[in-house]
């Protein structure tokens, strides 16, 4: 059978990587440390973006340089957290998802709205780097829900067609920039930060609960 897609972009944080929801609390921590007190409920729909324009605009008050230096604290949380916490792993079935797309002559790729030094701690941490075709991180390109990532994802692998593409994500944001890139399918995935309805209202094209059903969805 004739393959449907050349390439899967997938988010990391609570779509290829369990971890808590900790990018919802680090960021509430770290806004709190500018005395910016945040619920999850108020940071959740930011998830997905570029953190120190998620950060300007939960805390608008804040002057560049304090962004610059919010999203410094943030950063450091975030190292510290992939660096050495045990609440971190991969998704249940995501390294087995990675390979039989690679064995199908699909590419697997993760993009992020992390920067590079947070992604590359993940990476290291799960000896990813040769478990996936590429990465893009938000320090590269234009983030999310900007098509941009994907883009340049697709430069790096080598695929021309967005038809061809698949993206998946556990947030609005990121079936936004599915929809942005023109992917042939975008798929929300149910294990991350947001629910069935709110993902639903953003209008993918199917939703997964999990590796093994996103797999039917992709190589079936």
């Amino acid at each position: 059978m004739e393959r449907k897609f050349d390439l899967v972009v997938l988010d990391v944080a609570g779509t290829t990587v369990l971890d808590n929801d900790i990018v919802a609390k680090c960021l509430r921590a770290a806004l709190a440390d500018f005395g910016h007190q945040k619920t999850i409920d108020e940071i959740n729909p930011w998830m997905g973006i570029t953190k120190p324009f998620a950060i300007s605009q939960l805390a608008p008050e804040l002057s560049a340089e304090q962004i610059e230096a919010c999203h410094e604290n943030f950063r450091q949380k975030m190292i510290e957290f992939y660096r050495d916490s045990e609440e971190f792993g991969p998704i249940p079935g995501a390294e087995e998802f990675f390979a039989e797309c690679r064995s199908a002559g699909v590419k697997i790729a993760l993009d992020t709205g992390f920067d590079r030094t947070i992604m590359d701690t993940i990476l290291d941490r799960l000896e990813w780097h040769d478990k996936v075709d590429a990465t893009a991180t938000s320090d590269e390109a234009k983030g999310r829900p900007h098509p941009d990532l994907i883009d340049l994802l697709m430069q790096r692998v080598g695929v021309e067609d967005s038809s061809r593409v698949v993206k998946v994500g556990d947030t609005p944001n990121d079936i936004a920039q599915g929809r942005a890139a023109s992917c042939g399918m975008v798929i929300g995935v149910l294990h991350g930060t947001h629910t069935e309805e709110q993902l639903r209202l953003a209008g993918p094209d199917a939703l997964a609960n999990g590796m093994p059903a996103l797999r039917d969805l992709i190589l079936d």
